[in-house]
C-alpha cells in the first residue's frame, strides 16, 4: 500500500467557516464577485477595453459577461458612449452602483453573522445518530 499523497490533517487545526454569495435571476447566476470586479474595473478605467486589459481578459469575454448579467437582471449595468476624444467612454449605471453596494453590504452582514455564530462555544457533543433531514443537501428557500 502506498502512502497517501494528501497530508494528514492536524486534529487541533482551527476550522473556519466560509461563505460564497451570489445573486440569481430567473433561476440562474446573474451577479457575484467576478462581475463586481469587472464593473469596478470598467468604472475605474472608463472603458470596457481598458478594463479587459487590466483584468487580463479579452474584450469579448468582459463584454459578454456584462451583457449576460444585464439580460438576466433586465436592466443595463454599463452606459457607453461611442466615439469622441475622451478615454472615459463607459461608466456604471446608478442601478449597477446600487446593486454592487447592496451585494457587498449583504455579504458583509452574512459573514459577520457566520463569524459571530462560529465564535460561540460549540454545544457539547451528543452521541446520537445524525438526522438525515438536517444533513441532506438542499436548495435554500427564501420564501416568507
Amino acid at each position: 500500500m502506498s502512502p497517501s499523497k494528501t497530508p494528514s490533517a492536524d486534529p487541533l487545526a482551527p476550522v473556519r467557516p466560509r461563505v460564497k454569495v451570489w445573486f440569481e435571476a430567473g433561476g440562474g447566476y446573474s451577479f457575484g464577485f467576478g462581475l463586481i470586479a469587472i464593473l469596478q474595473a470598467v468604472d475605474h478605467a472608463g472603458s470596457i477595453k481598458q478594463a479587459a486589459g487590466v483584468l487580463g481578459q479579452s474584450y469579448r469575454h468582459i463584454w459578454g459577461r456584462i451583457k449576460a448579467a444585464e439580460q438576466a437582471l433586465g436592466h443595463p449595468l454599463v452606459e457607453t458612449q461611442v466615439g469622441g476624444q475622451s478615454t472615459n467612454r463607459s461608466g456604471l449605471t446608478e442601478s449597477a452602483r446600487r446593486l454592487i453596494n447592496d451585494f457587498l453590504t449583504m455579504r458583509d452582514r452574512m459573514v459577520q453573522v457566520m463569524e459571530d455564530e462560529f465564535a460561540s462555544p460549540p454545544p457539547a457533543p451528543q452521541n446520537r445518530p445524525l438526522d438525515p433531514e438536517r444533513t441532506r443537501s438542499r436548495e435554500p428557500s427564501f420564501d416568507a
